[in-house]
């Protein structure tokens, strides 16, 4: 069975990967696979960011929000945080590029942040339930 993930935009397929090893040209494989590799330190980030219940219920408060953004208040009320665990999380959650400080205090997800919380969450989520889903068939 050959499975394939699709990112599609308005209809057009703006990438398609194979999701075994099997069903890639073994030489494109290869050349995946280092480019993962060099790349290391981006996506390093990107999973540090999000290794943390803390910065997960910050990234989920943000995202609840209509505007998109809340202030260091909120985030210490919300999730009734003291200010020097706000203050870390919301540094790596900026590294990460989750985030962006839009004012004095105030946080806004940046529009990649958004996208790539929504992939590394609910839609890894999902297609993991459905490859295990396949393979207990």
């Amino acid at each position: 069975m050959k499975l394939k993930l699709q990112l599609v935009r308005d209809g057009v397929v703006l990438f398609e990967i194979p999701l075994s090893p099997m069903d890639w040209p073994r030489e494109q494989f290869v050349d995946e696979l280092r480019a993962f590799e060099a790349d290391f330190q981006r996506f390093s980030k990107i999973f540090d960011a999000l290794s943390h219940v803390t910065r997960l219920g910050m990234m989920k408060r943000l995202m609840e929000e209509e505007d998109g953004t809340m202030n260091f208040a909120d985030f210490m009320r919300d999730l009734n945080l003291n200010p020097k665990i706000v203050w870390e999380n919301t540094r790596k959650l900026r590294e990460g590029g989750f985030l962006k400080k839009v004012a004095r205090g105030r946080y806004r997800c940046s529009e990649v942040g958004q996208r790539g919380f929504i992939l590394i969450s609910l839609a890894l989520r999902h297609l993991m339930e459905t490859l295990e889903e396949i393979e207990d068939l």
